[in-house]
């Protein structure tokens, strides 16, 4: 194999890694402090990329579509999580799951209503090329890695250097132990299932001009973000980050070794 397509390849894996994790991270903390398996974070990913789309197209601004994507996919976690899910913490593991994917396919039915089925492209905001050690990469591939980069240590100042991050680390190891210190419990289940919403949905946005963006997208990756949480541990930060990077390398390199 030519080693600048193999080098390509790993810069083109490490930005679909960075994707999985966007995504991924949500799913992580839901499960680490609530006990639940939020397979509607793949809605939030579908709905960011779709009004990223809807934003781009009215003020071709393409950073403005990234913060209405982020802030319409949290908000929408916001409601899901006060109509739905708080009344249903308490159920197994399993009700949890089958709720949620019944919230993704119902979600995926209103975007069909609103966009249609038809795939829609998104321009990148630049299409620039970089030129690293004698390969041509595309410029923006970098920027949604170092974007990924950028979030993973925002995530993990917030975890470890807030009293929020803390009480909701303190959450994933002993929840009881915690509402015993006075924490609020309820508002920190909604602040966690926000963040996790609006991480999914700045995924979607920035994932947007790299693929056409379908109401089936999230279904699509579902397969993709089940292996990252399965291999980094559900509730593990660093474990998510490191199985996003082996299932991107693994999905890109093999893509060239047995295309």
């Amino acid at each position: 194999m030519d080693i600048q397509l193999l080098f390509s390849g790993v810069i083109f894996g490490l930005s679909l890694a960075s994707i999985y994790f966007l995504i991924s991270i949500g799913l992580s903390l839901c499960f680490g402090l609530m006990r639940i398996i939020s397979l509607d974070q793949l809605l939030y990913y579908s709905i960011g990329a779709y009004i990223t789309y809807s934003v781009v197209t009215v003020s071709n601004n393409f950073w403005l579509g990234i913060i209405a994507g982020v802030m319409v996919g949290g908000l929408v976690a916001f409601i899901v999580e006060r109509l739905i899910f708080r009344r249903i913490y308490e159920r197994e593991l399993t009700f949890s799951m089958i709720t949620s994917f019944g919230i993704l396919l119902g979600g995926i039915g209103i975007i069909k209503a609103i966009w249609g089925v038809i795939p829609r492209p998104i321009k990148p905001p630049f299409a620039n090329q970089i030129d690293l050690l004698g390969t041509d990469v595309p410029a923006y591939r970098i920027l949604v890695i170092a974007i990924a980069g950028l979030v993973y240590i925002g995530i993990w100042l917030f975890l470890n250097k807030t009293i929020i991050g803390k009480a909701i680390r303190a959450g994933i190891e002993d929840m009881n132990h915690v509402e015993g210190l006075g924490i609020n419990a309820s508002r920190l289940f909604t602040i966690t299932f926000v963040l996790a919403g609006a991480l999914s949905a700045l995924g979607g946005g920035l994932y947007a001009p790299l693929i056409m963006v379908d109401p089936s997208m999230g279904l699509e990756i579902l397969a993709f973000v089940f292996m990252v949480v399965i291999i980094g541990g559900l509730g593990s930060i660093k474990g998510t980050l490191i199985s996003s990077i082996i299932v991107g390398q693994v999905v890109s390199i093999g893509s060239l070794i047995y295309a």
